[in-house]
């Protein structure tokens, strides 16, 4: 299967009932599962790639197209870390307030 304009892209934490297909994604990556807590990419409800929270180290499926999957997973992480970094150091949250011309 090839991903196509009409493709569904979910991305989603990883579960413990995810571990049958994380070890059968690593194994057709010639890889090792990542650590643990990760982000899963799905295109059609197909799990194609996942990358670790903890240390960055990914897995994709390699009969599939994934770099931009992985590139997308990366940026989700950072993007965990840094809201994840920001609430540690107790900031108040910010209010959105709307802008009217």
């Amino acid at each position: 299967m090839t991903a196509t304009a009409t493709a569904t892209i979910m991305i989603r934490p990883a579960y413990a009932d995810d571990r049958t297909a994380l070890a059968r994604l690593a194994a057709i990556d010639s890889s090792t599962v990542p650590a643990e807590p990760m982000l899963l990419a799905e295109v059609d409800d197909e799990l194609r790639a996942a990358v670790s929270l903890a240390d960055g180290s990914e897995i994709a499926d390699p009969f599939f197209p994934t770099l931009d999957l992985v590139e997308l997973l990366h940026t989700h992480a950072a993007a965990l870390r840094a809201g994840h970094s920001s609430r540690r150091r107790h900031r108040p949250a910010r209010r959105l307030r709307p802008h009217f011309a």
